[in-house]
Protein backbone atom coordinates (compact mmCIF):
# COMPACT_ATOMS: atom_id res chain seq x y z
CA UNK A 1 0.00 0.00 0.00
CA UNK A 2 2.77 2.29 0.51
CA UNK A 3 3.72 2.83 -3.26
CA UNK A 4 0.34 1.61 -4.75
CA UNK A 5 -1.94 4.62 -5.75
CA UNK A 6 -5.28 3.88 -6.90
CA UNK A 7 -6.53 4.21 -10.45
CA UNK A 8 -10.08 4.48 -11.74
CA UNK A 9 -12.04 3.20 -8.56
CA UNK A 10 -15.88 4.74 -8.84
CA UNK A 11 -18.51 3.97 -5.93
CA UNK A 12 -18.12 3.89 -2.34
CA UNK A 13 -18.29 6.93 -0.88
CA UNK A 14 -20.61 9.84 -0.57
CA UNK A 15 -19.52 13.37 -1.45
CA UNK A 16 -20.68 14.87 1.84
CA UNK A 17 -18.37 12.96 3.74
CA UNK A 18 -20.61 10.26 5.86
CA UNK A 19 -19.81 6.64 5.15
CA UNK A 20 -21.98 4.67 2.69
CA UNK A 21 -24.21 3.23 4.53
CA UNK A 22 -26.17 6.29 5.31
CA UNK A 23 -24.29 6.90 8.64
CA UNK A 24 -22.21 10.05 9.34
CA UNK A 25 -19.43 10.92 11.53
CA UNK A 26 -21.72 12.55 14.45
CA UNK A 27 -24.27 9.64 15.03
CA UNK A 28 -21.44 6.64 15.55
CA UNK A 29 -20.26 5.88 18.83
CA UNK A 30 -16.79 6.01 19.20
CA UNK A 31 -14.05 3.68 21.27
CA UNK A 32 -10.37 5.10 21.15
CA UNK A 33 -7.77 4.24 19.03
CA UNK A 34 -5.67 1.69 20.76
CA UNK A 35 -2.13 3.29 20.03
CA UNK A 36 -0.72 5.14 17.24
CA UNK A 37 0.45 2.08 15.36
CA UNK A 38 -1.88 -0.15 16.24
CA UNK A 39 -0.89 -4.53 16.02
CA UNK A 40 -1.60 -6.47 12.78
CA UNK A 41 -4.98 -6.98 11.64
CA UNK A 42 -6.46 -10.49 9.47
CA UNK A 43 -6.60 -9.75 6.06
CA UNK A 44 -10.05 -8.95 6.67
CA UNK A 45 -10.13 -6.47 8.80
CA UNK A 46 -6.82 -4.92 6.22
CA UNK A 47 -9.36 -4.93 3.38
CA UNK A 48 -11.94 -3.35 5.60
CA UNK A 49 -9.37 -0.76 6.50
CA UNK A 50 -8.33 -0.74 2.62
CA UNK A 51 -11.67 0.01 1.43
CA UNK A 52 -12.13 3.22 3.76
CA UNK A 53 -9.13 4.30 2.66
CA UNK A 54 -10.21 3.97 -0.80
CA UNK A 55 -13.35 5.74 0.11
CA UNK A 56 -11.72 8.99 1.52
CA UNK A 57 -9.57 9.00 -1.48
CA UNK A 58 -12.44 9.03 -3.57
CA UNK A 59 -14.22 11.52 -1.83
CA UNK A 60 -11.36 13.65 -2.20
CA UNK A 61 -11.04 13.21 -5.68
CA UNK A 62 -15.26 13.54 -7.01
CA UNK A 63 -15.12 15.89 -9.42
CA UNK A 64 -12.18 14.47 -11.21
CA UNK A 65 -13.42 11.24 -11.45
CA UNK A 66 -17.20 12.60 -12.07
CA UNK A 67 -15.61 14.08 -14.83
CA UNK A 68 -13.67 10.73 -16.46
CA UNK A 69 -16.81 8.84 -15.94
CA UNK A 70 -18.67 11.44 -18.68
CA UNK A 71 -16.07 11.64 -20.87
CA UNK A 72 -15.94 7.72 -21.01
CA UNK A 73 -19.40 7.35 -20.97
CA UNK A 74 -20.69 5.22 -24.32
CA UNK A 75 -17.18 4.91 -25.55
CA UNK A 76 -15.53 1.65 -25.30
CA UNK A 77 -12.16 1.10 -27.23
CA UNK A 78 -11.57 4.57 -27.87
CA UNK A 79 -11.44 5.90 -24.14
CA UNK A 80 -7.60 5.36 -23.63
CA UNK A 81 -7.15 8.01 -26.80
CA UNK A 82 -10.63 10.72 -25.95
CA UNK A 83 -10.26 10.38 -22.21
CA UNK A 84 -6.31 10.58 -21.72
CA UNK A 85 -6.36 13.91 -20.05
CA UNK A 86 -9.08 13.72 -17.54
CA UNK A 87 -7.87 10.03 -16.86
CA UNK A 88 -4.49 11.63 -16.32
CA UNK A 89 -6.30 14.66 -14.15
CA UNK A 90 -8.23 11.93 -12.39
CA UNK A 91 -5.00 9.49 -11.26
CA UNK A 92 -3.09 12.58 -10.52
CA UNK A 93 -5.73 13.60 -8.16
CA UNK A 94 -5.67 10.14 -6.69
CA UNK A 95 -1.97 10.05 -6.46
CA UNK A 96 -1.73 13.25 -4.55
CA UNK A 97 -4.46 12.11 -2.16
CA UNK A 98 -3.18 8.90 -1.59
CA UNK A 99 -0.35 9.11 1.10
CA UNK A 100 0.22 7.51 4.48
CA UNK A 101 -1.38 10.17 6.14
CA UNK A 102 -4.73 9.33 4.96
CA UNK A 103 -4.25 5.21 5.27
CA UNK A 104 -3.23 6.45 8.82
CA UNK A 105 -7.08 7.92 8.87
CA UNK A 106 -8.77 5.47 7.26
CA UNK A 107 -7.11 2.93 9.88
CA UNK A 108 -8.21 5.27 13.06
CA UNK A 109 -11.32 5.40 11.49
CA UNK A 110 -12.15 1.61 11.34
CA UNK A 111 -10.93 1.23 15.23
CA UNK A 112 -13.22 3.87 15.70
CA UNK A 113 -16.41 2.02 14.32
CA UNK A 114 -15.45 -0.98 16.09
CA UNK A 115 -18.55 -0.39 18.87
CA UNK A 116 -20.99 -0.31 15.91
CA UNK A 117 -19.33 -3.50 13.81
CA UNK A 118 -19.41 -5.38 17.50
CA UNK A 119 -23.42 -4.27 18.08
CA UNK A 120 -24.24 -5.28 14.20
CA UNK A 121 -22.84 -8.41 14.53
CA UNK A 122 -24.37 -9.19 17.61
CA UNK A 123 -28.20 -8.16 16.07
CA UNK A 124 -27.10 -10.49 13.39
CA UNK A 125 -26.34 -13.70 15.67
CA UNK A 126 -29.14 -12.89 17.70
CA UNK A 127 -31.76 -12.74 14.35
CA UNK A 128 -30.11 -16.06 12.96
CA UNK A 129 -30.89 -17.64 16.50
CA UNK A 130 -34.41 -16.35 16.33
CA UNK A 131 -35.22 -17.83 12.72
CA UNK A 132 -33.14 -20.75 13.88
CA UNK A 133 -35.48 -21.53 17.06
CA UNK A 134 -38.78 -20.44 14.78
CA UNK A 135 -37.83 -23.02 11.80
CA UNK A 136 -36.50 -26.07 14.72
CA UNK A 137 -40.48 -25.35 16.43
CA UNK A 138 -42.47 -24.60 12.96
CA UNK A 139 -40.96 -28.47 11.62
CA UNK A 140 -41.32 -30.19 15.16
CA UNK A 141 -37.88 -30.83 15.15
CA UNK A 142 -35.71 -31.28 18.18
CA UNK A 143 -34.24 -28.71 20.65
CA UNK A 144 -30.41 -28.05 20.74
CA UNK A 145 -28.86 -29.94 23.02
CA UNK A 146 -27.31 -27.35 26.03
CA UNK A 147 -24.08 -27.74 25.16
CA UNK A 148 -24.24 -27.02 21.05
CA UNK A 149 -26.23 -23.95 22.62
CA UNK A 150 -23.88 -22.72 25.30
CA UNK A 151 -20.74 -22.65 22.34
CA UNK A 152 -23.24 -20.40 20.37
CA UNK A 153 -23.62 -18.21 23.12
CA UNK A 154 -19.91 -18.19 23.80
CA UNK A 155 -19.20 -17.69 20.13
CA UNK A 156 -21.91 -14.80 19.90
CA UNK A 157 -20.41 -12.73 23.32
CA UNK A 158 -17.05 -12.94 21.80
CA UNK A 159 -15.40 -9.63 21.08
CA UNK A 160 -14.01 -8.60 18.11
CA UNK A 161 -10.23 -10.00 17.34
CA UNK A 162 -7.41 -7.12 16.92
CA UNK A 163 -3.47 -8.69 16.51
CA UNK A 164 -4.99 -11.83 17.09
CA UNK A 165 -4.70 -14.11 20.48
CA UNK A 166 -1.85 -15.70 21.86
CA UNK A 167 -1.25 -19.61 20.86
CA UNK A 168 -1.06 -21.74 23.83
CA UNK A 169 1.68 -23.33 22.22
CA UNK A 170 3.56 -20.22 21.41
CA UNK A 171 6.14 -20.24 24.26
CA UNK A 172 6.87 -23.90 23.23
CA UNK A 173 7.85 -23.13 19.93
CA UNK A 174 9.81 -20.03 21.21
CA UNK A 175 11.94 -22.44 23.64
CA UNK A 176 12.06 -25.01 20.74
CA UNK A 177 13.31 -22.84 18.40
CA UNK A 178 16.05 -21.29 20.89
CA UNK A 179 17.11 -25.28 21.61
CA UNK A 180 17.14 -25.98 17.66
CA UNK A 181 19.58 -22.18 17.08
CA UNK A 182 21.75 -23.36 19.98
CA UNK A 183 21.96 -27.43 18.49
CA UNK A 184 22.81 -25.78 15.23
CA UNK A 185 25.33 -22.87 16.24
CA UNK A 186 27.32 -26.01 18.32
CA UNK A 187 27.08 -28.19 14.90
CA UNK A 188 28.76 -25.50 13.14
CA UNK A 189 31.43 -24.61 15.99
CA UNK A 190 29.87 -21.11 16.63
CA UNK A 191 30.78 -20.06 19.88
CA UNK A 192 26.88 -18.48 21.17
CA UNK A 193 28.75 -15.71 22.65
CA UNK A 194 30.36 -14.35 19.71
CA UNK A 195 27.29 -15.08 17.60
CA UNK A 196 24.63 -13.16 19.81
Amino acid sequence: MGGDTPSTMFGGANSDGGSSNGTTKKDVEHLPMPSRNPLPLSASQEAQVRDIFYARVRSKCTEEIKAFAECALGRTFSVPFACREPHRVMNSCMKLHANQAEQDAAREEWFALRMERARERERKARRKAEQEAFLREWWGLPEKDREEARKELEKMNRKERVGGYVGNNRLRDAQNSKILEQARLERDGIDRDLHT
